[in-house]
């Protein structure tokens, strides 16, 4: 015979359970021995059915108990409970079994939350919701949206909450579409979560355009919907329109929150757009909300790729916690600002703390000896990931060593490692050995690594680009004409060079030779008067960097007009003496601009700030400090 415990001395002994952890296991073995020695059980409240207030007490008890499990997220405690209702023989109804499945998924027991939902008779939306939620947040999107189409079929109609349960589980374009028509049929596109959900959901398949169209549509929105527009924008690399964004936030009275501010950091970054990642850092500081390490390691990151090394540091100094995540960003802070020292001495730091580096962190300090020169103590660190870390080296780190090499001029050694890497080098391997050949001017091997490229990526215009500037470099411009018009016979284009520069919080994009700018006309006299100083002082134009067949004369305007000049020379003129001058290039800055900057340095007694495809290069009184090696 089962012996079943009275309710009341159940409810005293899981409300003691729950009130003093100390005495559970004292309680789990009394409640047992009780168990065996009770000969006479008394009659459990299933057996007064009849009495609906009793039953009810009993349910609403049964939920109460539940709810302070929830509150605990206890799932033994949970569990203790739903054993007592099956063995009591208690006749739980929906509301009951609902509250059930609740705490099995908000203690994170899917597999039982399962188990009860399978056994309902009936369910009704909060049941579906429950369940749909669950799987979406588990990442098990399939049977989300398995549970989504059976819960149609069963005669059960998806309300507000259910879409904006399921919409997350929306990863593949398709199934987007598919809810987004449900959502349409079922006349809930006008509400503000579903909708910010579906423009969280579109800008994550890719779709930016659906997303802001949607966005902009929307007749009533909250912070959520700006915080998932901005994200989309970031998240798809669209940094300025994620910026532009945040501005028009705030002047319709929005107040963001730290989800959009820690967006909007690496926004920044991208951009080297410091004035506003300064804004951003202010608005953090002005609104109290607490700084954690997530956004201490983002402001970290944020400052040192707006060319601010020194605000990193500050930053990094003051943090009162530091995972390999932090010291990661400082590292590659100093890598990208050429100070291989610091960089250096801080990766030591780290270990001495104990802290084990991650393959980001290799891979920062391989970068670092790479770019001032450091050939055997990169390849010590290469060497190190599967001796002294037991880490398998990644492509990165292969590339990495070829880069290394190649700079050094050691293009024998390089090529030699790429055919001994143990897996199969990609493109960007070659990429970078044919980048090395066109520094160094080494035809041979050029023309061999060009042909693996397009081979490989016929479609990229990297081993056209760079094996045409080895051709022009040599003076062969019958084969750089070959190359050029195989380019254009394969309908591949060339990324032209483009910088950008912050002035007053807002960015200004330049490409070479631009003349749509509003200040065209002063940029130019601007240049002319600058190029006039620089060669009184010594400059002469390097035309070599001038890949078109033409007079040098010409070539001269080519070289003066590159857009790295043009955004300097905006600077020039929109910014107080004194000010440092800060641009992003989006290209490898050419011998001729970086000589160039430093006359232009020294000439205006002004600090430029460049950041290129590769490094920063910061340039004052003539000189620059990556040592005339990048």
């Amino acid at each position: 015979m089962v012996v079943r415990e009275p309710w009341n001395e159940t409810k005293k002994r899981i409300t003691l359970f729950f009130a003093e952890p100390s005495l559970r296991l004292h309680l789990r073995k009394a409640a047992t021995a009780a168990q065996k020695t009770q000969a006479n059980a008394q009659t459990s409240l299933c057996h007064n059915a009849k009495d609906g207030l009793d039953r009810w007490s009993s349910c609403s008890e049964y939920i109460s108990l539940l709810e302070r499990a929830i509150k605990l997220r206890s799932l033994s405690d949970g569990k203790l409970i739903h054993s007592h209702i099956n063995e009591t023989g208690f006749v739980a109804d929906r509301f009951l079994l609902n509250k059930l499945i609740d705490m099995y998924v908000k203690c994170q027991s899917l597999a039982d939350a399962r188990r009860v939902f399978d056994e309902m008779p009936k369910r009704d939306n909060f049941t579906w919701n429950v369940i749909i939620r669950a799987y979406t947040r588990e990442g098990i999107t399939g049977e989300a949206l398995a549970l989504l189409h059976q819960m149609q079929r069963t005669g059960v109609e998806p309300n507000h909450i259910t879409f904006a349960s399921v919409l997350p589980s929306c990863v593949h374009l398709a199934a987007l579409e598919q809810v987004h028509d449900k959502i349409i049929k079922g006349g809930f596109q006008s509400d503000v979560v579903v909708e910010s959900a579906l423009v969280d959901m579109y800008a994550k398949c890719g779709r930016i355009e659906n997303a802001r169209d949607m966005f902009d549509k929307m007749c009533q929105r909250d912070i959520v919907t700006w915080a998932v527009m901005i994200a989309g924008y970031a998240q798809n690399g669209f940094a300025e329109e994620a910026l532009n964004l945040y501005q028009r936030m705030k002047m319709e009275g929005m107040k963001p929150n730290l989800k959009i501010l820690t967006t909007l950091l690496p926004a920044c970054a991208n951009l080297a757009a410091l004035e506003q990642g300064k804004e951003i850092h202010e608005e953090i500081i002005r609104s109290g909300i607490q700084s954690d390490l997530f956004l201490e390691n983002a402001l970290v990151d944020m400052y040192a790729k707006c060319g601010n090394i020194e605000k990193a540091r500050e930053i990094f100094d003051k943090m009162l916690q530091r995972d390999v995540v932090s010291w990661t960003a400082m590292i590659a802070g100093y890598s990208i600002h050429g100070c291989d020292k610091e960089a250096l001495g801080l990766f030591q730091e780290m270990e001495d703390t104990g802290t084990k580096p991650n393959h980001v962190t290799l891979l920062c300090i391989m970068s670092v000896c790479s770019h001032v020169g450091l050939v055997d103590k990169g390849l010590e660190y290469f060497d190190c990931m599967s001796k002294d870390y037991q880490m398998t080296p990644a492509m990165e780190h292969y590339r990495c060593v070829v880069d290394l090499l190649g700079r050094a001029g050691r293009l024998d050694e390089a090529h030699s490692f790429i055919n001994r890497m143990p897996i199969k080098p990609d493109a960007a391997v070659w990429r970078c050995l044919l980048a090395a050949c066109r520094i160094h001017n080494n035809i041979e091997l050029g023309e061999s690594t060009a042909a693996r490229l397009l081979d490989l990526e016929p479609e990229n215009e990297a081993p056209y680009i760079l094996l045409s500037n080895i051709y022009a470099s040599a003076g062969r411009w019958g084969d750089r004409e070959s190359m050029r018009k195989m380019m254009e016979d394969r309908g591949v284009t060339k990324t032209p060079g483009c910088s950008w520069i912050e002035v007053n919080k807002q960015v200004h994009a330049f490409l070479g030779g631009d003349r749509s700018h509003p200040q065209a006309e002063q940029i130019f006299t601007e240049l002319k008067r600058l190029c006039k100083e620089m060669k009184a002082a010594g400059y002469a134009p390097d035309t070599s960097f001038v890949l078109n067949d033409v007079e040098e004369e010409q070539k001269e305007q080519i070289l003066l007009h590159h857009s790295e000049k043009l955004a300097i020379a905006f600077g020039l003129l929109n910014t107080s003496p004194g000010t440092t001058i800060r641009i992003i290039k989006n290209l490898r800055i050419c011998g001729d601009c970086h000589s160039a900057i430093k006359f232009i340095s020294k000439i205006v007694e002004r600090g430029i700030v460049v950041r290129d495809a590769n490094r920063y290069h910061h340039f004052n009184d003539g000189h620059c400090s990556c040592g005339d090696f990048w």
